[in-house]
């Protein structure tokens, strides 16, 4: 009977790490981020052509969690046309950061700070990196400007 004792707080206390770990609280950050995203992003794609002119806005976002992303009117950008772009980075943990470099471009968020901070990018024809520096090896990602 001991045993049973140990055994149900023991799968009590895994059952909570599993459902922390599974992002719950990251979860409606995101969602709650997706949505201010599509909000912002129908002036977006209004106002933006794809000809690379002033006013193109990207979003770009790191934490709360493991997780970096950037996105254009709500899509992960792949593929860019070169021109000039407002970054607009939501920073969401003071454990990471968001850095963006390529040809004639580093920008990037601090670690320490929280917040959103927007940066004015003029993207050239070549390959674009980004990603949180203290995490490096698993929070990044890269896309191609084109023209």
């Amino acid at each position: 009977m001991p045993s049973t004792r140990l055994v149900l707080p023991l799968a009590v206390a895994a059952a909570a790490l599993a459902l922390a770990g599974c992002g719950g609280s990251s979860n409606s950050a995101t969602t709650t981020s997706t949505s201010t995203t599509a909000t912002s992003t129908s002036t977006t794609t209004t106002t933006a052509t794809a000809t690379g002119k002033p006013g193109k806005k990207l979003e770009g976002s790191v934490g709360p969690g493991f997780v970096i992303g950037l996105t254009q009117g709500g899509q992960p950008v792949t593929t860019l046309a070169a021109g000039t772009y407002t970054l607009v980075v939501d920073d969401k943990s003071n454990a990471h950061n968001f850095h963006l470099t390529g040809p004639g471009v580093d920008v990037s968020t601090t670690v320490a700070e929280t917040g959103t901070k927007t940066f004015r990018v003029k993207l050239q024809a070549g390959k674009y990196h980004y990603q949180c520096d203290p995490h490096a090896s698993i929070m990044q990602g890269d896309f191609t400007v084109t023209g």
